[in-house]
């Protein structure tokens, strides 16, 4: 605004008398003289110019003024409202969102904020439940050692093997719980090395069936199967997370069938490769399904902490396959089984065209 008024005031200044003036000498024509008065007009056209410009340059400079501080006041203050909100950000409110805003670029640097600002809390709240998650894990297993190591101090616990397996149970389920963490975190974090590589799943899925099955030898123990398809094309994946999944499923599988059977069992849909663990146990309920992947999360807290699970097994696994490129699924019906499965990118084999016009 000041640049183009100054520009106007000085070009005005300068070229409009001699213009008035180049003007009046085409107008003395038929004796029409103004020769003699062309100086006061050329004066007075000055003067009135001149008074003209201030006062527009008045009521344009006030009305641009007024303008420009509406404007910029809308503008900014937006901006004064997030620097606020940040604030109590700053100050553990996590809760405070920026409202929609009529201009459209500070609407979707609001919408930016609230987003970040959602995914900031829910950072925090994961890792306050994480924190009294471990905090209640920890403090059974470290009640129980308490208890048992008072007892032989003072004398009112006779030392025996049985004492001592105990203890050395509970130490291992921290030992257990710990490690279990520390990949977790190392998984979220993406600090977790896959080395993804094309394998062929049945030597692998025949190994950890048969290493199961030599374990189970009463004859109430549930059958150990492996359903897999001659024709099973091979996949890119890292077999050693592999195992890792699948001896997790196998495992708490096994913890919740007392008779029947297990059956892992492989087979191809689409472009993916799916590897499911069938059980005969006593399965979960429909409420508890969208919770299975959770970490600390149990349908029996109570049975589950007693047979040593340290219950994010399958948080493990959900975020092991993510890793691999698949995803991980569950069915289930309260009393009939459960179905926990999981799917494998399926390698791509390259065709070649051979001299004889056949494809190899």
């Amino acid at each position: 605004m000041v640049v183009g008024l100054l520009t106007l005031l000085t070009i005005g200044k300068i070229s409009s008398p001699r213009f008035f003036a180049f003007y009046l000498k085409q107008i003395e024509v038929g004796g029409l003289g103004v020769r003699q008065v062309r100086t006061q007009l050329i004066r007075s056209f000055d003067d009135a110019w001149s008074k003209g410009a201030f006062w527009s340059v008045v009521v344009g400079a006030s009305t641009a003024g007024a303008l420009s501080y509406l404007i910029s006041k809308r503008i900014v203050q937006p901006l004064i409202q997030m620097e606020e909100i940040t604030k109590k950000f700053a100050a553990g409110h996590l809760e405070e969102r920026l409202p929609p805003n009529e201009i459209p670029e500070v609407d979707q640097l609001a919408d930016s904020f609230n987003r970040m600002a959602a995914t900031l809390e829910g950072i925090e709240q994961r890792r306050r439940e994480l924190v009294s998650d471990l905090t209640h894990e920890l403090r059974t297993p470290l009640t129980v050692l308490k208890g048992y190591l008072e007892g032989l101090a003072d004398g009112t616990i006779e030392p025996s093997s049985d004492i001592y397996e105990r203890l050395s149970r509970e130490t291992t389920r921290m030992q257990r719980l710990v490690n279990d963490l520390q990949e977790l975190s190392k998984m979220e974090a993406g600090y977790l090395p896959i080395d993804a590589r094309p394998i062929d799943l049945h030597p692998l899925l025949s190994s950890i069936v048969r290493r199961f099955a030599d374990q189970l030898l009463t004859e109430n123990s549930p059958q150990m199967q492996l359903d897999f398809s001659p024709e099973l094309p091979r996949v890119m994946a890292d077999p050693e997370r592999v195992e890792q999944i699948l001896v997790n499923l196998i495992s708490n599988a096994l913890r919740y069938t007392a008779q029947g059977s297990v059956t892992v069992k492989a087979y191809t849909e689409a472009d993916k490769v799916w590897i499911a663990v069938i059980d005969t146990g006593t399965g979960i309920a429909e409420d508890d399904l969208p919770h299975v992947f959770e970490r600390f999360w149990r349908v029996d807290r109570s049975r589950d902490r007693h047979s040593g699970g340290t219950g994010i097994g399958l948080a493990i696994c959900r975020r092991l396959a993510e890793l691999l490129g698949g995803t991980i699924e569950v069915e289930s019906q309260l009393g009939q089984g459960s179905q926990f499965r999981f799917s494998l990118p399926v390698v791509r084999e390259k065709t070649t065209l051979r001299l004889d016009g056949k494809r190899g």
